[in-house]
């Protein structure tokens, strides 16, 4: 019986005792991550990419201007065919860690056509693809990238006014991602429109003349007719 109680309490003990570890092992993890204590915490990946499309504005003088946003509605400054339009491209590394070798690639729209900027165009998938290389923590680059609107002739016969949307991505094999659109709206012109011309005060009194010929034509008319 007295051996029995001390096995009993030896059981206690050693439970005891691997139960401190145990937390004291979570307690470690839990502070220091899964690198232990002199690993630090564990590294986090993100990227951040932002893409905005340039709106034209003119100055006085007739100089334009170029001012970045997110997107242009229909109600802002459309583009015409053949006009060039400008894009704006920020790559951030957002994460605890250096990044190496992160891949852009741009989705250009439906009626555009790049003519200027970074990286490889590829005209089956309609594709722009660079490698912008490494980034330092919060370290951050700018690209800027020319497209033109099609032709007239090229764009869609049965609407007037459309949107397109221009997307871009970047990544980091699969450690990190990200990507964003920017929008702007083509407005085809107007062919075969008759502009109106605008009578001076000759063609004024011209036309004063034959309306009053014209009263009274009419007048003896209805003379003659109801007499």
């Amino acid at each position: 019986m007295q051996h029995m109680k001390k096995y009993l309490f030896s059981f206690i003990v050693l439970f005891l005792v691997a139960l401190y570890v145990s937390r004291l092992k979570f307690n470690v993890y839990a502070q220091y991550g899964q690198y232990g204590q002199y690993g630090g915490k564990a590294p986090s990946y993100s990227i951040l990419i932002d893409k905005m499309v340039g709106k034209p504005s003119q100055e006085k003088g007739g100089s334009q201007t170029v001012t970045y946003v997110d997107n242009l509605s229909p109600s802002d400054p459309r583009f015409s065919p053949n006009q060039q339009v400008w894009f704006k491209v920020k790559v951030k590394n957002t994460s605890t860690q250096n990044l190496t070798a992160i891949q852009v690639t741009d989705y250009v729209p439906s009626y555009l056509m790049p003519i200027e900027g970074p990286g490889k165009w590829n005209p089956d998938n309609r594709t722009i693809s660079w490698n912008a290389g490494d980034f330092g923590v919060d370290e951050e680059k700018v690209y800027y990238i020319k497209m033109q609107v099609f032709d007239q002739s090229l764009l869609p016969a049965d609407k007037g006014l459309f949107c397109v949307v221009n997307k871009v991505e970047a990544k980091k094999d699969n450690v990190a991602y990200d990507d964003d659109t920017a929008q702007l709206c083509i407005e085809k012109q107007v062919i075969g429109a008759k502009t109106v011309p605008q009578a001076g005060p000759e063609m004024g009194l011209i036309i004063l003349g034959l309306n009053v010929l014209t009263a009274g034509l009419g007048l003896a008319i209805r003379k003659k007719t109801y007499k």
